[in-house]
């Protein structure tokens, strides 16, 4: 049973439609990029799938119980997110919010849960740590742990390597498909590095008007958008 199902999506930003007639799904353990040129849709999608904006026609169908409050979110980084003045086990056991409903406090199933994404992580050593004097390379894996403790079936990461040097994006990538790969959670990624989209994923999703495409990453590689991408004939930046 598909996690997320999208049936003819046609959605809008700023009253202009971006995405038009969109169809594909999510399945457990599926890693996802979703490709395009800028002002192609892809943060607005992701907005979509978190019922943060309403599509103008179609529908987004969950399965498997999962719930939108149950989908793990690491947005771009903004400003306030780097100076946020909280330690790093605060952020982390933040990611259970949703989860605790009425209880005006953390459980101690919930401290557990942000443990064990510190430890799975290789931040439990900072936990004591002010998120806002890490460098981005440690924010951006603390955010990842926040955003683990929120799910156990559906990540959202929304351009997470942006503004980190090249080794530094390199360990991101390979932590996100560490994790993909060991617990099976599906996980749904904005990028606009298309090389490392088509080595890491199993399926791609290229939003553009004259070449959409979802399929696996192997066939992408083949197929019109892929073409036009991988070999430089349009600039994804």
């Amino acid at each position: 049973m598909a996690l997320v199902r999208c049936e003819d999506l046609t959605i809008a930003y700023e009253g202009q439609i971006v995405v038009r007639n969109l169809s594909f799904q999510i399945r457990q353990g599926d890693y996802l990029c979703i490709v395009g040129e800028n002002g192609s849709g892809k943060s607005t999608l992701v907005k979509s799938l978190l019922g943060l904006k309403t599509p103008m026609k179609g529908r987004i169908v969950l399965g498997d119980g999962l719930k939108q409050n149950e989908i793990g979110y690491l947005p771009q980084q903004t400003d306030v997110q780097k100076d946020f003045p909280a330690s790093v086990q605060e952020v982390v056991v933040s990611g259970r919010l949703n989860s605790r409903g009425m209880r005006p406090f953390y459980s101690p199933a919930d401290r557990e849960q942000a443990k064990a994404m510190m430890r799975l992580l290789g931040i439990e050593g900072l936990k004591k740590s002010c998120f806002r004097d890490l460098s981005g390379g440690q924010k951006q894996r603390v955010l990842l742990a926040r955003a683990l403790c929120a799910t156990k079936k559906m990540l959202l990461l929304d351009e997470p390597v942006t503004g980190l040097d090249p080794i530094v994006t390199a360990e991101f990538y390979q932590l996100i498909k560490d994790v993909n790969q060991s617990s099976g959670i599906a996980v749904v990624m904005v990028s606009h590095d298309i090389e490392s989209a088509v080595r890491d994923a199993s399926h791609i999703l290229h939003l553009q008007e004259t070449a959409l495409f979802y399929g696996k990453a192997g066939d992408y590689r083949r197929s019109t958008a892929g073409r036009m991408f991988l070999e430089g004939a349009v600039n994804p930046e």
